[in-house]
């Protein structure tokens, strides 16, 4: 899932399971097993994965086409399948290697190549998936893989800020599926001018459902009325209580309460929702990142590390994790294992200038004088520029990702 802000929170909850009907089923059906010495064991293995995807059974079915992999691994309906599979289970790296196999021995598998570019825009690489999410929401025939893509597109567009693209599209979605409570939901965080409208209607079509309470709870939360939102996140728990991304957002809202009213308890609460959330969903980088910044902050500097590379391995380009992890690999005088994550801060936002100046810092403590003063005039010119601009001191708004921030003692 994308992380920061409403682009983490965007597509993340689009669900699966109609893409599983209408893809590992057909898939199957054209799956032949080998007339060769093993074509019996081949069968057996083919049934049993079929009966196991048909009663939802997924690791068992995993475990069946990955030996059908092994006895036939020329075969693309197998590694189609077992991609499916994957997608299924959201282990979207094995999906892509699989699904890709999958085109590479045969290149018409009926619906594999929307499969890879869902797969693509879930592991966050937007550039990859958008061509394949364009051409299945443009030319499917399936209206429930059509419906599928055109939400992942959204979420692809969205995350390589293509604002007037993603508009559009919502534009489209809107049209195309009026009364869908999912894609009205959606397609209200875009275009904030017809905001009103589009959450007056999902009220109508779907008054009792969980995407009007989330809109809800989103709209009391950017309003800073926070006891309103808490509960209307816990009434989409109490509606689907295992509905992903609820509990880091209650523990967002409990955060800013906390902070609002200075609150220890309220942030132990806060901290709660999202180990929750990780229990959950262990791929939820922003929760993850939360807790890593919560421990830091502790000084629990091991604990805080390993929530830091939690996120970074399910968001790669998160740059207020890299920064945090930075900050623990200095704190614990490692600053050559911190430069990479520093370099790559600074890569991902050259407008950063806590990310310049704590590059400054490691590579004083390397002792690279010339790249340490390069790194230190870069941050003077972003602070300079940054007072110029009259920004208020909390950068972040109180409901949004915590931001990492110069500390107060830093040497200047």
């Amino acid at each position: 899932m994308s992380v920061r802000g409403s682009i983490s929170a965007m597509v993340s909850c689009v669900s699966k399971s109609v893409l599983m009907i209408s893809v590992l089923l057909v898939i199957f059906a054209s799956v032949g097993a080998p007339q060769t010495s093993n074509s019996r064991e081949l069968e057996r293995y083919a049934e049993v994965g079929q009966k196991a995807l048909e009663e939802g059974r997924y690791p068992e079915a995993e475990a069946a086409f990955e030996k059908l992999r092994e006895l036939s691994p020329g075969t693309a309906e197998v590694h189609a399948n077992l991609g499916a599979i994957y997608f299924q289970e959201k282990k979207f790296d094995k999906a892509v290697g699989a699904l890709r196999q999958a085109l590479n021995l045969r290149a018409n598998l009926p619906k594999t190549e929307a499969l890879l570019a869902m797969s693509l825009s879930e592991l966050g690489k937007y550039n990859e998936a958008t061509p394949g999410l364009e051409k299945c929401f443009r030319h499917s025939t399936d209206p429930p893989v059509k419906h599928m893509c055109g939400l992942e597109l959204l979420r692809a567009e969205t995350g390589l800020k293509q604002e007037n693209k993603s508009v559009a599209l919502a534009l489209e979605l809107n049209r195309r599926y009026p009364d869908d409570p999912e894609v009205l939901y959606h397609t209200a965080r875009i275009y904030g001018n017809q905001a009103f409208l589009t959450i007056q209607r999902l009220s109508q079509v779907a008054p009792d459902s969980v995407w009007k309470s989330m809109a809800a709870a989103e709209a009391y939360e950017s309003q800073g009325s926070y006891t309103e939102a808490v509960g209307e996140y816990h009434r989409v728990l109490t509606l689907d209580p295992y509905r992903k991304g609820i509990h880091y957002r209650l523990g967002r809202t409990l955060f800013a309460q906390s902070r609002q009213n200075n609150s220890a308890e309220l942030k132990a609460e806060a901290l709660k929702e999202f180990q929750q959330e990780l229990r959950l969903d262990p791929g939820d980088a922003s929760a993850a990142y939360e807790l890593g910044e919560a421990s830091r902050s502790a000084g629990q500097l091991e604990e805080a590390g390993r929530y830091f590379e939690q996120a970074l391995n399910f968001y790669p380009d998160f740059e207020e994790a890299h920064l945090g992890l930075a900050a623990v690999l200095m704190s614990q005088s490692e600053p050559k294992l911190a430069m990479p994550h520093l370099q790559k801060a600074v890569t991902i936002n050259p407008e950063d200038e806590v990310a310049w100046y704590r590059l400054s810092r490691a590579q004083k403590a390397l002792g690279n004088d010339a790249l340490q003063q390069k790194a230190l005039s870069e941050f003077h010119r972003l602070h300079e520029k940054t007072l110029q601009q009259s920004r208020v001191k909390e950068q972040t708004p109180p409901n949004e990702l915590t931001k990492q921030v110069i500390e107060p003692n830093a040497e200047p």
